[in-house]
């Protein structure tokens, strides 16, 4: 699946920290009722490679990949317990050699238009816009049209219910990231069927 098709998958990317393993199937259930088929499961807590590995293995209609991939290390580990793909806050020349050489599809972040142009000599047409609204929100993502039309983008980074139609109605962005459809005091209370609802919501909501 190449960064593209992953960024097709849902026009909302829940992006996930997760604190317990046990919650990792009942969230992977939760968002896929809601109508949401992929989760980018943060590397942020210890839970977060064993969780990419049991959804990958339980649940293979789930698109999992994870998030916070930061070096060659987090990408290896990340490739190894079954991920799809990964997301970066960043980008750098190792990552993007190591995703080459470890055939990893990676969506990495950007933030200025040097970065951009980063990804794009490297062969990259998908990234991550984080963080989204300090870096300059729907107003840098519009910059950005003219001098890189070839470039898509996941905003990711402040994006909330009230501002995504602004960044999905942006020809250069196919999808949005973010934390508030997966609040972590409603996964800490075992109340999935809340979370099923906001991703309905939040779908709902899309124009």
């Amino acid at each position: 699946m190449n960064a593209n098709d992953v960024m097709k998958i849902s026009p909302i990317v829940p992006v996930i920290a997760l604190d317990d393993i046990k919650d990792a199937l009942p969230l992977a259930k939760a968002l896929s009722e809601g109508g949401i088929n992929i989760m980018e499961i943060t590397l942020r807590t210890k839970a977060g490679l064993k969780a990419i590995n049991l959804i990958s293995k339980e649940m293979p209609s789930m698109n999992v990949g994870a998030g916070t991939v930061c070096n060659n290390v987090d990408l290896m580990e990340a490739k190894a317990v079954g991920a799809k793909f990964v997301f970066s806050p960043g980008i750098s020349q190792e990552l993007i050699d190591s995703a080459k050489k470890y055939k990893m599809t990676i969506i990495p972040g950007i933030a200025t238009a040097s970065e951009v142009m980063l990804a794009q000599n490297n062969g990259i047409y998908n990234c991550k816009l984080f963080p989204a609204t300090i870096s300059g929100g729907v107003d840098i993502l519009k910059a950005f049209q003219g001098p890189f039309p070839k470039m898509k983008f996941c905003p990711t980074g402040g994006v909330n219910l009230e501002n995504l139609n602004d960044f999905l109605s942006l020809k250069n962005v196919l999808c949005v990231g973010g934390t508030w459809i997966i609040p972590k005091d409603i996964i800490k209370s075992g109340d999935f069927n809340k979370i099923t609802e906001l991703c309905i919501e939040a779908l709902a909501k899309i124009k």
